[in-house]
């Protein structure tokens, strides 16, 4: 971890040292946020609040993150700076009337947030398939996702964010057990039509959060995260779960949007990020002791306005246990 001059210090002690910038601080160390939301919870106009950002991120003390219109804001995931900010915080009282005040602004905003999204996936939930399959082949991208994970067979594989069930479906006849979880209860009301229909006898959903499943420690061969990332407020939370749900020598397939800037994506079906990029994927990977296999691209057919979509595999780093156990996906 690198020092920083008497000088840098001070500049960071300086920008952390007014309150609304504290107040920034204290609830970025909940989660990345955007200017929007910084705003709503702040009662601040953005004109003003943006100088506060602009301040604390010439100091090192917080990210900005452009994506398509909007702005994004988080703290560094480590270094100096992150420890100063972390020390900070950790000072002060948690029940502090004006953080409480804060924190309960931020939940509203979140909750508000999670309504209109389970809104949307319960007015798409039928013609979920149909509309994941716009911008892309779908059977080009299963097969690519088969590929990725290997021949099998699997002991458990979980899909988190199960939508309609469709990877539970692909996997069945090659695992054991297959599960999936899904906040929408009209999703999971789909799904489990569809899984019966197809009668895939080892397949079930229940109700989950992908940031934090029930499912144990390394209990899991294979994990799918299928165009499910850009609707997380941290999407990197969600492959530190599934490396903690893999066991040693377990595989996560992750299947994503790449970057775009179809702006609309956001209002009218809830996209919370405009796709996701490699460099994104590296880092979250890196962060969840993943390791990144391989990544492949399927690009927008040219002429229209689609977007290209990534398919990555990733594989635990988790050392295997010295006794033979349950195959898994490698």
């Amino acid at each position: 971890m690198h020092s920083v001059s008497l000088a840098q210090l001070v500049t960071q002690l300086r920008a952390a040292g007014e309150i609304t910038r504290a107040r920034i601080l204290a609830l970025l160390a909940h989660g990345e946020l955007s200017v929007g939301e910084l705003a709503q919870v702040l009662n601040q106009s953005q004109p003003r609040l943006s100088r506060h950002l602009k301040f604390l991120t010439g100091a090192g003390l917080i990210e900005r993150l452009p994506e398509g219109a909007w702005v994004f804001y988080r703290l560094p995931a480590e270094g100096r700076a992150r420890a100063l900010v972390d020390t900070l915080i950790a000072s002060v009282d948690a029940n502090d009337p004006e953080l409480r005040r804060d924190l309960d602004r931020l939940r509203d905003v979140k909750a508000e947030r999670a309504e209109a999204a389970g809104q949307y996936f319960a007015r798409v939930a039928d013609e979920w398939d149909r509309l994941r399959a716009l911008h892309y082949a779908e059977a080009d991208i299963e097969k690519a996702v088969l590929a990725a994970a290997g021949p099998g067979p699997f002991d458990l594989v979980v899909d988190f964010g199960t939508g309609t069930g469709r990877m539970l479906t692909l996997f069945a006849g090659m695992a054991r057990r297959v599960e999936g979880i899904d906040l929408s209860h009209q999703m999971l009301t789909v799904a489990r039509s569809k899984l019966q229909e197809a009668g895939s006898v080892n397949a079930s959903v229940r109700h989950g959060d992908a940031t934090s499943s029930p499912y144990g420690d390394s209990s899991a061969s294979l994990v799918i995260i299928h165009q499910v990332l850009h609707f997380l407020d941290d999407p990197g939370r969600a492959l530190v779960e599934a490396a903690r749900v893999l066991a040693p020598g377990g595989r996560l397939i992750v299947v994503e949007f790449a970057p775009h800037t179809l702006e609309h994506l956001r209002a009218e079906h809830a996209h919370r990020h405009l796709g996701v990029s490699e460099a994104d994927m590296a880092r979250w990977a890196d962060r969840a002791g993943l390791a990144v296999r391989a990544a492949r691209t399927f690009r927008a057919p040219d002429g229209e306005k689609g977007i290209s979509v990534m398919v990555w595999s990733a594989d635990s780093q988790k050392s295997a246990p010295s006794s033979p156990g349950k195959r898994s996906a490698a």
